[in-house]
């Protein structure tokens, strides 16, 4: 009886053990040469989180590359020029190309804008962003300082681009449009994510939807970013 008892034991730790492997795993921040913001009047900062401990913003590398801005980041990070403030009645856009979905890493990561900006580059920042994944989902989350989520891990949705494979190019367009009481998301021109600012503004979130605007991108990505402008509404 006891030989069976051990055995069940054993069969059982061997069913648990491979479906807790890699749950919440994280590929490890690179640091990219010759790292750093090359563009003048642009800042970055690099999340406050265990994934990027030991990373800073120097490991990660915003550059012009043409016409476009080209983000190639070690941790995970938002970048933005202190001039590009939005208030009011807005929508705050620019396109996303991933030319190599997946190029290094395990599984997606995400790239988009955020709005809202105040007390960036300190210990209080607080934004908010709409990011898409190359595989057809997206996310709303932000900062305020911990970091919050509006739609849990994220979701999917039709106007999001899928990639037709690993290092295969994908492309983005994503727009966050402050309207009345209300702040949206759009990605391809279809609205995936609507909220009311009492949902966003309030303790732990935004301190306001006016602030400064600019660019998230998870760790590890590539990608080049073009027509980052912001409108009235």
């Amino acid at each position: 009886m006891r030989l069976a008892y051990g055995l069940t034991l054993v069969l059982a730790a061997a069913l648990i053990v491979p479906s807790t492997v890699g749950v919440g795993a994280q590929d490890a921040n690179r640091k990219v040469a010759g790292g750093g913001i090359s563009i003048p009047g642009w800042q970055g900062k690099a999340d406050d989180s265990k994934e990027n401990a030991g990373s800073t913003i120097q490991d990660g590398k915003l550059a012009m590359e043409g016409q476009a801005i080209k983000v190639t980041t070690g941790p995970s990070a938002v970048y933005w020029n202190p001039k590009n403030v939005a208030q009011g009645n807005y929508t705050v856009r620019a396109t996303f190309t991933e030319p190599e979905y997946m190029n290094i890493n395990s599984h997606p990561h995400p790239y988009g804008v955020f709005i809202g900006g105040n007390d960036m580059g300190g210990a209080s920042q607080s934004l908010l962003y709409c990011a898409a994944y190359g595989n057809g989902r997206f996310i709303v989350r932000g900062f305020g300082p911990a970091s919050f989520q509006m739609n849990g891990r994220g979701a999917e949705a039709p106007s999001v681009a899928k990639a037709p494979g690993p290092k295969q190019p994908v492309k983005q367009e994503i727009a966050m449009t402050v309207k009345g009481d209300q702040v949206t998301c759009d990605i391809n021109g279809q609205t995936v994510a609507t909220y009311t600012k009492a949902d966003l503004v309030a303790a732990g979130k935004m301190k306001s939807t006016d602030g400064v605007y600019g660019i998230r991108s998870g760790h590890n990505t590539d990608v080049t970013v073009t027509g980052l402008a912001m409108t009235k509404n």
